[in-house]
Parts: structure tokens; C-alpha cells; sequence
């Protein structure tokens, strides 16, 4: 078999892989290949051995079953099955969910288990928890437990649910931009445009993204669909091959509100639900595959599992605060195909300027209480940008006013076309989305670091530190919760490693390492960190000006820890380190911190008990 360069890699990689972790993630874009590369890790590396495939899904089972058994003796496990595993054949699929007793059987007796759709993976969970707990204690101990998705991230703020409990590290495969450069995806082409009249501030999040049952009605109210059919229209006739598309919906009403638009339209279209029986979905992708179905409409089915590299458009209307879901979606139409040359992404749900290009997604394997909160600022991408002062990039917003009453409210990034005229409409009538939406008004964490890296050491420099030293303990005792915030900080940019990392995972347990040191010293000097609904980073910049949050004693003594760091490491280590302590600033400050602790990596009580 021809194996793509990073398949290669992977392979000629492999046995250093599994000499170092025995539970990973291999990482790699949507359409990358990454059932290619199991089957042939099976075929080099375990050949005659037992193998376990889990996904989530019936249909992703039928994808997997097709792909694999070419090769291998393949049995797809049924609900009713009973008796020993591994009975005439090598290779088990199944859901978690199916024949338990034989998929318990099968655990201790397999030498590779592989998870697809990793990110679906949770370790608290009902179906995966025992799945996990009985590979650490029944498994063998050469075996592997190994996940593929292209999106290494749950959103979730349940500690006893992260990605890094199921998995030791993170393999990073592929990324998208290099598989564009080898032809083995296609370039996505933006098309976003912010819906005015969509009003999505009064929906209760409070679940980690916002409910259908809300979100529906505010879409069909608004004129989010008008805007992607006449978007869809005008993009469609621009392209040199047909027109194939997939339209992501945020539920059944506004997918068929939207399928029958798209009919008005003249446009073959068709509707797959998770309602949809399995033959008559995979029917109807077929016919959209082979272009007898030129558009179609779907609800919380295509985004995982689906594979049509001829489709050419992505017509994005669900708003989200998942990066997965958008991710996900978007990655599915960017698999190559003769005469393919881009995928025209039209968003109408502002995700691109929330999240931002999936090519530039980053993702982690820990994530705390209300971490979706940053996205509830639809331009949350887009002041990312305008705040690196290193290279800011500017984006606008077309006010142009349309025949038909509406505005164009295309984004766009400025001085990318002539004059900044707007490439919809023709005109120059935008406003810089940065300056209009105010999003400089609160402190982000290019300008903290900037002062972060000026300050500390000029006041340092200045400071009397046999007086600062020795008020740790009053700072602590007398400080406000504010002021608790910018402590933990400081704390954790003086105790934190400052060592390189070569994985996510490694990251993340050097920085919850340093977290449960934290909380150690708090609980063992009885002081309460209350969760905060918001880390507020003018707090620890107004530590650095004593300024009217954060008292002269606790300043003084925080920049004392900090500046001792700046002294004894050098740039680059003081940047690992500040870092890492934003983000357990970051997670203690909306976790929490208080004797009832219980944690997957600080139990309160067991730290006082062993004092």
C-alpha cells in the first residue's frame, strides 16, 4: 500500500510510540487517513493478534467493518452475541454499548484496543469508565489502548471527565495546512457572515452550549437562512465542477425550514436526521455522493463518520461554543477530489470569528468549569488577532445596505483587497469589527504578557526584599478574592516548572503537578479560593501597578515570588513558566480551592490525613 508521508512516519515511529505510552491519541485531520493507518498498524504490528475497534456510532461501525476486513478476519459484535471473544476471528468491533459480557471477555485477552472518534471518549461515563478501568487492571500489560479524532478535546468542566484520565499523551500526526501542501486535503475559503438579527444573548448556557429548544426559534426568526441561500447561490455558480453540499442544522425545524428554501431554489436537496433508519441514509448519501442529490441537510449526523471527498461547500448554520463541533463539520468537506480545488466554507453562525479557521484550532486535554465562556463573544477569534502586537491582524464588518433591506455583514480581513472594498457587494462600507464591538475594552493575555514580561523584573530591581519576603503568610491570611487570584499566579509562575514539553499530556502534568502543590499549601493554611464565574486578567495586571484591587502588601509580595524567577532563569524558561501558571490561575480561580477538594489529581482530604 502507498502510505501518505505522515502515515509513513507514523509507522516508522511506531515502535518508539508504544516503548514510551500504552495509552495514546494519534491526531490528524478529518480526511487524513486515519483508518488507513489503523488497518495497516494492525497489519505491520499485530498480525494474528486480538484486536478490539470501538466507536459510538452503528454507522461509523459499518464504515470500519468494510475498511478493515480486506485485510483481516473482522467480526462486527451484535447486541444479542454471548460466549467467548476472539473466536475465530482477530479483530472485534463493536459500540461500547453492545454485548458487555463478551466485550468484557475480550479486554484482558487483546493486544491493541482502538478507540475511533477519541474525543467521544469519557472517563467517567458509563459505557467507556469500565471499558478503561478494566484495561488499567485487567489488561495485558504490553497491550495498548489507542484513540483516533482529529479533535483531542471534550467540552466538558467535570475534572473526573478529561480526555488526559482515558489517555497518556497526544501524538500530533498531521496538521491540515501540510495536507494542503501535499494535496491530500483542500484549502477552506471563508465565507462568513455576521447575522445581525440573530440574538443569541438571552439564551441560558449554562449546559456548555446553547440549547436547541432556544437556539432553533432564534434562528427562524432571524435571517440566517436568508443570508446562506443567498450566499450558497452566488458561490455555487462560481465553481468549475458541480456544486455538492452539506448543510449543518441545529435541529429538525430549521432544517426543514431550510430544506425548503433550498427546493424554492431549484436545488435538488435531501434531509438526514439521526431519526433517518440506516438504509435510507446511506441511500441518500450515496445519491449525494454521486451528485444526484446536490444538497444536503442534516442534524448532528455528518459532522463524525461521513466521508464525501466531492463535496465542495459547507453551509454552517448552527451556532455553537463547541470548537469540536465546528471543527468537525467543517473538516468534512475538506478531503480531496479529482477537479477539487477548495471547499467554500459559508458561515452564517459566526464561528468563524468565534473559533476561528479550523487550519488554526488549538485544542487541550483539560478544560474547567465554564472554559466555553470565552466563546460567548462571537468575535472572540477576531480579537485574538487585533491584539497580537507582534503581527495584528485587522478584520471588517460590511454595513453595506442590500436591495432586498438587509446588510451584507460580510467579514473580511483588511488590506486583503483593493481599496478594503467589501468582494460581495462591491462597496466600502465596513467597520473594523475590533474597534466597533469594543473588544478591547477588558485585558487579554497578549497585552498581560507584554507587561507581565516589562514589569516584573523593572520593579523587582527596585524592591527591598528583606521586607517583601517574609509576609507570605499575612499577604495570604488578609488577601480578598481578587487578590487571591493574582497570589495563585505569582505562586505558580515561582513553582512551576520551567522545562520544555514534548507532548499536551506532559504539559498538562507538569501544570496540574504545580496546581495540586497549590492547593496543598491553601488547604493546609485553611484559606477558601470561592469559583469565580470569570478569570479576570486585569487582576493580576493591577498587581503589577498596586493599583485599586490589588492592596500594596499582596502586590509587592506576589512580584517578590516572580521577580526571584526572572533572576535565576532565562527567556525562554520564564515564558514556559508564565505559560503554565496562567493556566492554573485560570483553573483554580474557576474551580475553586477548599478543603472538600476531590480531584483526579488533589484529594484534599488525603492531603491533610497524610501531613
Amino acid at each position: 500500500m502507498n502510505l501518505r508521508n505522515w502515515q509513513q512516519e507514523i509507522i516508522d515511529r511506531y515502535p518508539s510510540i508504544i516503548k514510551q505510552h500504552n495509552k495514546f491519541i494519534l491526531k490528524a485531520p478529518t480526511g487524513a487517513g486515519k483508518t488507513v493507518l489503523a488497518s495497516e498498524l494492525i497489519e505491520r504490528f499485530y498480525k494474528n493478534k486480538k484486536i478490539i475497534v470501538l466507536c459510538h456510532r452503528l454507522v461509523l461501525l459499518e464504515q470500519l467493518e468494510k475498511a478493515l476486513k480486506e485485510k483481516h478476519i473482522v467480526r462486527k459484535l451484535t447486541v444479542s452475541d454471548t460466549g467467548p471473544a476472539f473466536e475465530d476471528y482477530d479483530v472485534l468491533l463493536s459500540t461500547n454499548m453492545r454485548a458487555k459480557n463478551v466485550l468484557s471477555d475480550a479486554i484482558p485477552k487483546a493486544d491493541l484496543i482502538i478507540v475511533d472518534e477519541a474525543h467521544r471518549v469519557s472517563p467517567n461515563g458509563r459505557g467507556y469508565k469500565k471499558i478503561i478501568d478494566a484495561f488499567n487492571t485487567q489488561g495485558k500489560k504490553t497491550a495498548q489502548f489507542l484513540g483516533l479524532t482529529a479533535s483531542p478535546e471534550r467540552r466538558t468542566g467535570d475534572q473526573r471527565d478529561q480526555l488526559n484520565l482515558a489517555f497518556d499523551t497526544i501524538i500530533d500526526c498531521a496538521n491540515i495546512e501540510d495536507l494542503i501542501k501535499e494535496g491530500v486535503l483542500v484549502k477552506p475559503v471563508y465565507r462568513s457572515h455576521f447575522v445581525h438579527d440573530l440574538d443569541l444573548d438571552k439564551i441560558d448556557i449554562s449546559s456548555g452550549d446553547f440549547p436547541v429548544t432556544a437556539l432553533a426559534p432564534a434562528i427562524i426568526k432571524s435571517s440566517m437562512i436568508d443570508y446562506a441561500i443567498w450566499s450558497y447561490k452566488e458561490e455555487r455558480s462560481k465553481l468549475s465542477s458541480n456544486p455538492i453540499s452539506a448543510w449543518f442544522c441545529a435541529d429538525i425545524s430549521v432544517a426543514e425550514a431550510t430544506l425548503e428554501i433550498i427546493q424554492n431554489a431549484g436545488i435538488n436537496a435531501a434531509i438526514v436526521t439521526a431519526a433517518t433508519p440506516i438504509k435510507e441514509r446511506m441511500k441518500l448519501l450515496a445519491q449525494h455522493e454521486e451528485g444526484n442529490i446536490e444538497a444536503m441537510v442534516s442534524v448532528g449526523v455528518l459532522a463524525e463518520g461521513w466521508d464525501n471527498p466531492h463535496c465542495n461547500i459547507i453551509v454552517h448554520l448552527r451556532p455553537t461554543l463547541s470548537k469540536v463541533l465546528w471543527g468537525q463539520s467543517v473538516g468534512r468537506g475538506l478531503r480531496s477530489a479529482p477537479g477539487k480545488d477548495r471547499c467554500i466554507v459559508i458561515d452564517v453562525s459566526s464561528n468563524w470569528s468565534t473559533f476561528g479557521p479550523v487550519e488554526k484550532l488549538e485544542w487541550s486535554l483539560w478544560s474547567h468549569r465554564k472554559s466555553y465562556m470565552q466563546f460567548m463573544n462571537r468575535f472572540n477569534w477576531i480579537g485574538q488577532q487585533q491584539d497580537d502586537e507582534t503581527d495584528n491582524e485587522i478584520y471588517l464588518l460590511c454595513k453595506n445596505e442590500l436591495p432586498n433591506g438587509t446588510r451584507c455583514s460580510l467579514m473580511y480581513k483588511k488590506e486583503m483587497y483593493e481599496n478594503d472594498a467589501c468582494p460581495i457587494c462591491n462597496t466600502y462600507a465596513a467597520i473594523d469589527i475590533y474597534k466597533e464591538q469594543k473588544l478591547d475594552t477588558s485585558l487579554n493575555e497578549n497585552k498581560l504578557h507584554n507587561l507581565f514580561f516589562e514589569r516584573i523584573p523593572t520593579i523587582y530591581s527596585e524592591m527591598n526584599l528583606s521586607i517583601w519576603n517574609s509576609l507570605g503568610q499575612t499577604a495570604w491570611k488578609t488577601a480578598e478574592p481578587k487578590e487571591q487570584v493574582f497570589l495563585v499566579f505569582c505562586l505558580a509562575f515561582q513553582k512551576v516548572s520551567a522545562d520544555a514539553t514534548q507532548s499536551e499530556s506532559e504539559y498538562w502534568d507538569i501544570a496540574l503537578a504545580t496546581e495540586a502543590h497549590i492547593r496543598g499549601y491553601l488547604v493546609e493554611n485553611k484559606i477558601q479560593i470561592i469559583k469565580q464565574d470569570d478569570f479576570n486578567l486585569s487582576y493580576i495586571a493591577d498587581g503589577m501597578f498596586s493599583g485599586k484591587k490589588i492592596g500594596a502588601l499582596k502586590a509587592n509580595y506576589g512580584i517578590s515570588l516572580c521577580g526571584e524567577v526572572f533572576e535565576n532563569h532565562g527567556k525562554a524558561e520564564c515564558e514556559r513558566k508564565y505559560q503554565k501558571a496562567i493556566k492554573i490561575a485560570e483553573r483554580v480561580s474557576m474551580i475553586g480551592c477548599s478543603s472538600q477538594d476531590n480531584l483526579p489529581y488533589f484529594n484534599a482530604s488525603e492531603h491533610l490525613a497524610s501531613l
